[in-house]
């Protein structure tokens, strides 16, 4: 019988790490979090299907499908890395989870989720690496995705218009201040730390190789997509309602009806 190289790895102390880490450096996370779902409850029936985008690990798919026992969810990455980690703790939870390995910059992507239509999009800290066209575009065809009256959340980093160059200031330096102390309390590790650990691991060498492969570009958040550029787009796809439920700093979660 073959053994599986990657069994030994202790994925959910990988996953605690990752959790750790992401909190460092969104110590609302939570509560983003909690006001996401707080929406769903409030307007979406007990059953309905989510599709987690750019989930990483699947930190919303697990947050949604303990809140609301009835959902399902599909849980949408191109990260090879994450998917694995994701997939080695929180498996299918029995039958209510699905993972798929799909990349959002190919138009084409929306034909490898094997749904034709759901009740609710959710995403989290994930979509400013998108460049504006791709992320036009993905909006599109989130609006064919999701049904009428359902639901998009998408909480994120809104970059600060050009012409407020004295609020970007600010917002970057309460942030500044803001990391410096949750990391010296919490003594948690950076991103790259936390990369540079996970590629210690031997039996991991392909996947990281194979995400390099994947993402050889970095995230420059000074080129993500302004907030009214997310809104206009939502619009011009066909949402109805679209704004900001939620807000710290330049981290908003926006609310697009369908």
């Amino acid at each position: 019988m073959a053994i599986d190289p990657l069994a030994h790895v202790d994925w959910p102390n990988w996953l605690r790490r990752w959790d750790a880490m992401q909190t460092a450096y969104l110590p609302f996370r939570e509560a983003r979090f909690s006001v996401m779902l707080d929406v769903l409850a409030e307007l979406l029936p007990e059953r309905f299907v989510a599709v987690d985008l750019a989930s990483g690990p699947g930190a919303i798919s697990q947050r949604l499908l303990h809140r609301f026992p009835q959902a399902q969810c599909l849980a949408v990455d191109y990260d090879p890395l994450l998917l694995t980690l994701g997939k080695a703790v929180l498996g299918d939870a029995a039958g209510r989870l699905r993972w798929v390995e799909a990349d959002l910059r190919d138009p084409t992507w929306l034909t490898q989720l094997g749904a034709s239509s759901v009740d609710a999009v959710v995403s989290t800290t994930a979509l400013h690496w998108l460049e504006a066209p791709e992320l036009v575009r993905l909006y599109q065809q989130l609006a064919s995705l999701i049904r009428p009256g359902g639901l998009l959340l998408n909480g994120d980093h809104q970059r600060t218009e050009s012409s407020l160059p004295i609020f970007a200031r600010a917002i970057a330096a309460i942030k500044e201040q803001q990391r410096t102390k949750t990391f010296a309390q919490a003594g948690s590790e950076t991103w790259r730390q936390w990369w540079d650990a996970l590629a210690q691991e031997p039996s991991l060498t392909e996947l990281l190789a194979e995400r390099e492969r994947r993402f050889p570009r970095g995230v420059d958040d000074d080129q993500a997509p302004i907030l009214a550029l997310h809104q206009t787009a939502l619009r011009d796809a066909g949402f109805g309602e679209v704004g900001v439920i939620w807000r710290n700093l330049d981290d908003a979660l926006l609310l697009a009806v369908r």
